[in-house]
């Protein structure tokens, strides 16, 4: 954990945003796998972490803005469980580390709500996701499980979207950390991308370099030389030369802050002709990306401008043709690229979408896009000092996407659809870094993950 102060003074300032009421925030709770005593690896909720900092089961915090009073529920072990465990500290000995002094059974949390309830006081709660605490809050409130996410505290979301977007030096830290063990991962699974290796493989070896660091992975690997189905978690294919390797995949720090690389290499260790006009292209479009980023611009145009940018390269091979302007503005580039640009990563991989990705990525000034492809940019509002977002172009040579728009004619004064048949087989190629929006600009965190065509096929020759 950090220091208790930290978690005093999140607390402090989440009071000061929340005008009145008292606000709940619940842990998470183990979930059996298979059977009840077979769990899925544990993984506490990020704003329990955030505000209370105790990575243990069955735990909730209460602030009670009115009285200044803050509260961690939880039940202290009993002798059958220290049998299978060991000697574990008590919930009082737990939340003196965050600097709370009133502690009570899990079971109290009832009694306290009830009273707040009875009282006819505010009370703010989240939206949740786990099917666990979805029953607990329709036991505790009375809130139906379909009407949760609904009525949540929208004041409650807006300030903690506000205090937890803007990294501290302790956040910013603990994340450059993670990024040591990023880095191993993504250059030991580009010198695995060799003919006859099986994508487990790379799989395997990579989420032991997590563990091996003290942490997990921040979320299921994606390895695979289908780089064309985006969230490709199917690991079964054995790697012939001529294969592009897609590897997107990030660890997490015992504290549970997040990376997100991803990198493509050429199985073989060189890439064909066809492949470095397209990984060019895409390695541009991060380019022009990242030295866009400045506090004050918004994501959503720089998202445009990778686009821009794809579009121009993908025009000079003669995949795109006409007007590129009008092609990026009416969204045909999003057949090659049918995703945003990034997002928001901090304790979460996709930082806060827990609490609504309209309320992370969006704002009052800034709206979400009804346009294929850039309708799924997940961050579009202005930056500030202090975010963390990954920067994601990619393009992709999909064939159910490409025979539909086909046969649609849609966009066919921008796109070649004659020439984009060669490339039916081609897959995908997608290039991620993680960005921290200075005071000034902008910061690459971490150490160089080799992604220059001549940088890749070095690594992979050693």
């Amino acid at each position: 954990m950090f220091k208790k102060e930290v978690y005093k003074e999140r607390r402090n300032r989440l009071k000061k945003s929340v005008k009145d009421g008292i606000i709940l925030i619940l842990g998470n709770s183990d979930v059996p796998m298979n059977y009840p005593s077979n769990t899925y690896k544990w993984r506490q909720d990020s704003n329990f972490l955030y505000f209370f900092g105790l990575d243990y089961q069955g735990m909730a915090g209460i602030i009670d803005i009115d009285n200044d009073t803050e509260y961690i529920f939880g039940n202290d072990v009993s002798i059958d469980d220290i049998v299978w465990m060991g000697p574990q500290p008590t919930t009082a000995e737990l939340a003196a580390q965050v600097d709370v002094s009133n502690t009570l059974p899990f079971s109290g949390l009832r009694e306290k709500i009830a009273k707040a309830f009875d009282l006819g006081r505010k009370i703010h709660f989240l939206p949740p996701y786990r099917a666990e605490n979805k029953l607990l809050l329709e036991n505790l409130l009375g809130i139906n499980t379909a009407e949760q996410k609904q009525l949540a505290s929208v004041e409650l979301i807006k300030a903690i979207v506000a205090l937890r977007s803007v990294k501290d030096n302790y956040e910013i830290e603990e994340l450059e950390k993670a990024m040591e063990t990023a880095w191993l991962m993504h250059t030991t699974a580009m010198k695995m991308a060799r003919p006859g290796v099986y994508e487990r493989e790379v799989a395997g070896r990579i989420e032991g370099i997590a563990l091996e660091s003290g942490g997990m992975l921040s979320f299921p690997a994606i390895v695979t030389k289908r780089g064309e189905t985006l969230h490709n978690h199917y690991h079964g294919n054995k790697l012939e030369k001529g294969d592009l390797l897609l590897v997107d995949a990030g660890t997490e720090t015992s504290l549970h802050y997040a990376t997100d690389h991803t990198r493509t290499s050429p199985v073989g260790g060189k890439f064909t002709s066809k492949q470095k006009e397209i990984y060019e292209i895409v390695l541009q479009a991060q380019k022009n990306a990242i030295e866009a980023i400045k506090p004050g611009v918004t994501n959503k145009s720089v998202h445009m401008l990778a686009a821009k940018t794809l579009a121009v390269g993908l025009k000079s091979i003669g995949l795109m043709k006409g007007n590129t302007e009008a092609a990026v503005e009416l969204g045909a580039h999003a057949l090659f690229m049918p995703h945003g640009l990034g997002h928001m990563m901090g304790l979460d991989v996709h930082d806060m979408e827990d609490l609504g990705e309209d309320f992370v990525g969006y704002d009052d000034e800034v709206k979400r896009s009804d346009i294929f492809g850039t309708a799924f940019l997940r961050l579009g509002r202005k930056y500030q000092p202090g975010f963390v977002l990954t920067v994601e172009p990619g393009c992709y040579f999909i064939p159910a996407l490409i025979e539909k728009w086909k046969s649609e004619n849609k966009f066919t004064d921008y796109i070649n659809y004659d020439k984009v048949a060669e490339y039916f087989d081609f897959g995908g190629i997608r290039i991620e870094d993680d960005i921290l929006v200075t005071d000034n600009g902008h910061k690459l965190m971490g150490k160089h993950i080799p992604k220059t065509v001549q940088e890749v096929e070095d690594l992979m020759a050693d």
